[in-house]
């Protein structure tokens, strides 16, 4: 009997995670796995996607059917999106040896639907290495393609302000945005100025430091006639900024609020500028990537050969942090604390 090691949800938490005393986020527990059944795998997991989103499905204050995907409860494997190797498999589509990226969880080892996982090819040949799946070429950068084409219906004439541009998401898009649409005008937005040379050397126009006690007014030095597209990964004060530096029929694609993921969801900051959307005629359209997965194939299409071309920047643009299984949920954790871990596009564990 195979047997498998397990972070699991001990207790929702109201801000951020706890570690120590009676009321603990996470639990590391033992568990048997069943025989494994006809099209299925077991995989050995060898690397964790690290997302901000994640936080949002252990919340205690959001109800089952507001959240996009079904919320982790108690007991329940803490969800995330990783890269695994196949170790048996039953399946006639994997053989033992392949890899593979799906929703593994923060597993040790664990069974899964062969419709549940995608193989992860070899990159330029096996030139990149294939954590780039649990970024450029996965979720990631399927996130930037459809909200940007898709939701966004960004052009060439378009000004677009992207914020978290030194972030996962971000930094994908100022790229599309640049490099592939060859958007006029791309004003990222991140918290240092080193992150914002760095989005700068990825194409972006001009970057801003928001933690800049001129901010506010570099963003009106950033887009004197107003931006036309606002490529939304923080929510909370920025968005609300933001929202007066759109001009008339200008639109809002909401991708993510990090800003407020840890705080309760009563306390969270609102948004004080409401009336400039009436009045600008402003859209506010929010997505989420899992209702545009039969973009992937287009999607990865586009990217393998702006990479090919020289016009997509990867290397550099993750961080693989190597943890002991046991450290998993206090380096996840470390996305929402400001550290400097994870000064990169996307957190990879690898546990």
């Amino acid at each position: 009997m195979v047997s498998t090691r397990q972070w699991v949800l001990a207790k929702k938490p109201t801000h951020l995670p706890i570690f120590d005393g009676p009321d603990v986020t996470f639990k590391l527990v033992d568990q048997h796995l069943p025989e494994l059944q006809d099209g299925q795998v077991l995989v050995k997991v060898t690397h964790l996607s690290n997302d901000p989103a994640q936080r949002g499905w252990i919340s205690p204050d959001i109800k089952p059917e507001r959240l996009y995907i079904a919320p982790v409860e108690v007991n329940q494997v803490m969800a995330s999106g990783g890269l695994a190797e196949v170790v048996e498999s039953k399946s006639r589509s994997f053989k033992k040896g392949d890899a593979v990226t799906g929703f593994v969880g923060w597993n040790d080892l664990a069974i899964l639907s062969d419709k549940a996982v995608q193989p992860a090819f070899p990159i330029l040949g096996g030139k990149k290495p294939q954590t780039l799946h649990l970024g450029a070429f996965g979720l990631t950068g399927l996130t930037a393609y459809v909200g940007l084409l898709d939701v966004g219906q960004v052009t060439k004439d378009d000004v677009l302000v992207i914020s978290g541009a030194a972030g996962a998401t971000g930094s994908m898009a100022v790229q599309i945005a640049k490099k592939i649409v060859g958007v006029k005008r791309v004003v990222g937005i991140a918290g240092t100025d080193a992150k914002c040379r760095w989005v700068e050397s990825l194409g972006a126009d001009v970057c801003l430091n928001y933690k800049s006690s001129s901010f506010a007014d570099d963003l009106i030095a950033a887009t004197p006639d107003y931006a036309t597209a606002y490529f939304d990964n923080v929510g909370g004060e920025i968005l609300d900024l933001m929202i007066t530096r759109l001009g008339r029929g200008g639109r809002i694609i909401a991708c993510g609020a990090i800003a407020d993921y840890n705080s309760v969801r009563s306390k969270t900051s609102g948004v004080k500028n409401w009336f400039e959307i009436i009045a600008m005629r402003l859209s506010v359209h929010g997505f989420v990537v899992l209702d545009f997965l039969a973009k992937a194939p287009e999607a990865t299409k586009v990217l393998l050969r702006a990479l090919e071309e020289g016009k997509l920047i990867v290397d550099g643009g993750e961080q693989v942090v190597e943890a002991k299984f046991e450290d998993v949920p206090k380096t996840w954790v470390t996305l929402f604390q400001g550290t400097t871990l994870w000064n990169g596009t996307v957190g990879v564990m690898k546990p």
